[in-house]
């Protein structure tokens, strides 16, 4: 079962960056753990702190992969051209986010992506990908994915 984690901009700095809010592990750490605890699924990672970029790679694999796994950071709550893209392919997306952003400047209250996912997970670090990709596991390949009601 082939899952895209796709990461949007500044989450690069993972690791890096407000460690009080988005800890102290690089993202390319935990991806390499989420691969050993989902032996059964072929994950892949991309991340791109550029609009137009997320947009084509959700083009490139929104036809041919079982899920998708995307934060969208900034641009959550910002784009109405990647929400326009969820809308259009056939892939599941699950909305995740490390920090609650209820919890956040009022702006990011509002996703733009959110009515176009199968779901969104918030809050809990970088769990929130592994809980993501556990929904994936459950849900078994044959009941998700392609001309399934996202």
């Amino acid at each position: 079962m082939k899952i895209l984690i796709l990461n949007g901009p500044n989450l690069n700095l993972l690791g890096v960056r407000e460690k009080s809010v988005y800890g102290t592990e690089s993202f390319e750490s935990y991806f390499e753990e989420l691969k050993e605890a989902f032996p059964a699924m072929d994950l892949s990672y991309f991340q791109s702190n550029t609009e137009g970029v997320l947009i084509d790679k959700l083009h490139e694999v929104g036809f041919s992969y079982k899920g998708i796994v995307f934060n969208g950071g900034a641009y959550t709550h910002t784009s109405v051209a990647l929400s326009d893209a969820i809308k259009a392919i056939e892939a599941p997306v699950i909305e995740v986010h490390i920090s609650n952003v209820y919890a956040r400047d009022a702006f990011r209250h509002k996703s733009m992506l959110a009515p176009f996912c199968k779901g969104v997970i918030t809050g809990f670090g970088l769990e929130s990908y592994r809980m993501a990709l556990q929904y994936f596991e459950r849900m078994k390949p044959k009941q998700i994915g392609f001309g399934s009601k996202k």
